[in-house]
């Protein structure tokens, strides 16, 4: 297993032993996942016959955890995010949430994309409540509005709700995108490329909101980016997957030292941290040797 130059961080190759996080219990106080993919196979049909894109992938994120997950381009993150969601169903594997198989779209999920896809008719505040009424809860109207108006103020949108969609900057759209995920209290967040389509300010200070988002709901995040800063900032594992069609070629355990800001992002550590990420990421392109694993 190749070293890691920090303290106190778990990093791991696809060849190694221990290598990818074990479906089941997981470490230290034997935490429940509540994620688990187990063996998953995928590949689309395309006129010049079948493309892989997961091969075998196994992966689990405990209860409560956030998992940040990269790799090459078009190595299947994003199918990932619809095998978890329900939205799909894999050739082969199984994918677990909360010890149930996933066999269909499950309203214990929410996902937020890289294009926010407010209805550009309803105000905010009803473009947040919209899962509420897709999906009826036993909460009341009264109940539901103060939920959703909860989620704006928490993410600084608190006097918008009356406006429409194109009233607002693309970080006030997306942190209204991130609201209606989050409004059914869902047991599973996936983020998909939230961030991506922001310039670097808006895409830096929606991390922070995420951030204390996540300090302030209960839920297992699943992040995928292409944006190695984004993930050590949120995460607190980061799985790198190999080139198409993927496998988990490599993780790693983010310490976890409290409320994080941007200054954290310039220490020695994060330094270190994105240096081997860049690393398994060529080693992922093939632009570089994989790392020797020791017996």
């Amino acid at each position: 297993m190749p070293t890691c130059p920090r303290a106190g961080s778990r990093c791991s190759n696809d060849t190694g032993p221990g290598a990818v996080a074990r479906p089941g219990r997981t470490g230290a106080g034997l935490m429940e996942n509540l994620i688990e993919i187990k063996g998953v196979r995928h590949a689309y049909t395309t006129a010049s016959g079948p493309l892989p894109v997961l091969d075998g992938l196994e992966l689990a994120v405990p209860e409560g955890g956030f998992v940040a997950v990269v790799g090459p381009s078009g190595c299947g993150k994003s199918t990932l995010t619809r095998l978890i969601a329900g939205l799909m169903k894999p050739d082969e594997g199984e994918v677990w949430l909360h010890g149930a198989r996933v066999t269909g779209p499950r309203a214990t999920v929410g996902m937020a994309f890289q294009n926010p896809v407010l209805l550009e008719w309803r105000s905010i505040l009803k473009n947040v409540m919209l899962p509420l009424e897709i999906v009826p809860t036993k909460s009341s109207r009264a109940e539901q509005e103060a939920r959703a108006r909860y989620l704006l103020d928490l993410v600084g949108l608190a006097g918008f709700e009356d406006k429409k969609p194109s009233e607002l900057s693309g970080g006030m759209r997306q942190r209204a995108s991130l609201c209606r995920a989050l409004v059914h209290k869902p047991e599973v967040l996936i983020l998909d490329e939230p961030f991506g389509a922001l310039d670097a300010f808006t895409r830096e200070d929606l991390w922070q909101t995420m951030h204390k988002v996540k300090q302030e709901e209960p839920f297992t995040g699943v992040l995928i980016t292409h944006d190695l800063r984004e993930s050590i900032f949120l995460a607190d594992q980061v799985v790198v997957l190999s080139g198409r069609p993927a496998r988990t070629q490599y993780v790693l355990d983010v310490p976890q030292t409290g409320p994080r800001d941007l200054d954290h992002l310039y220490t020695t550590e994060a330094a270190e941290m994105l240096a081997i990420l860049r690393h398994q990421i060529e080693i992922a392109q093939g632009r570089a040797p994989a790392d020797e694993v020791s017996a």
